[in-house]
């Protein structure tokens, strides 16, 4: 028989530590974790951004996390420091116009260390991709990727591509997710059963052609089962 198992805040923040020291690009030493009600706040420093990402991204593995405030600051190494004029070369040097995942026309800004990516892109894997070629770089504290997707299907192709594509997956269920569209604005509501899986719907929304924004409205409730 199947029955709902709620971890405890106190299981999930055990959890969520194990992860984090899981993680190979994380020191989980000087990460704090708070938890209330499923949500996770995630607190302390790291030396490199590329490192909080990967903090985040442990987190949201977990079952029974519902929600995650990123708290965590970058707090660069001396070896490490780069001025922005050195941040920006390398930036522009990772993103490759000769490659069909950085296609040409995407312009990079750096401000104290903060990166900033504007464009216009056909995929949003495109934009992803831009996003993860700067991300680790020596020097950044921050990413903001303003990159958008231009639209080039119609609003009835765009869901459908995403249904079909849902019905692939074999992370979770597709039936227990509805798609609805706008234009090329995607609405994505229904219940999976943690986190990870809430995050993989996106992602493949994210992933039709022509897709220029995701609202993602799905809930978790996380669902454990056994035998009796």
């Amino acid at each position: 028989m199947k029955k709902n198992i709620k971890k405890s805040d106190l299981e999930l923040k055990t959890d969520v530590l194990a992860e984090l020291k899981y993680e190979p690009g994380v020191s989980v030493t000087d990460i704090g974790v708070l938890v209330k009600d499923g949500a996770v706040t995630l607190n302390g420093y790291v030396t490199s951004y590329g490192e909080k990402w990967d903090a985040v991204r442990a987190t949201k593995r977990v079952a029974g996390v519902n929600a995650i405030a990123d708290d965590i600051e970058v707090k660069l190494r001396d070896s490490i420091r780069r001025t922005d004029g050195e941040i920006a070369a390398a930036a522009a040097n990772q993103i490759n116009p000769g490659s069909t995942t950085m296609p040409a026309g995407i312009a990079v800004t750096v401000r104290e260390g903060r990166i900033t990516l504007e464009g216009e892109v056909e995929w949003w894997y495109q934009k992803s991709s831009a996003e993860s070629a700067v991300q680790y770089l020596a020097g950044v504290k921050g990413v903001s990727n303003l990159i958008t997707v231009k639209p080039r299907l119609s609003s009835a192709d765009i869901a459908v591509d995403i249904q079909s594509a849902f019905k692939r997956n074999a992370l979770f269920e597709a039936g227990k997710i509805q798609v609805e569209t706008s234009g090329n604005n995607v609405t994505l509501r229904g219940k999976v059963r943690n986190y990870g899986e809430r995050e993989e719907a996106e992602r493949v929304a994210w992933a039709a052609a022509g897709v220029s924004s995701v609202d993602n409205e799905i809930k978790v409730e996380w669902l454990g089962s056994f035998s009796a």
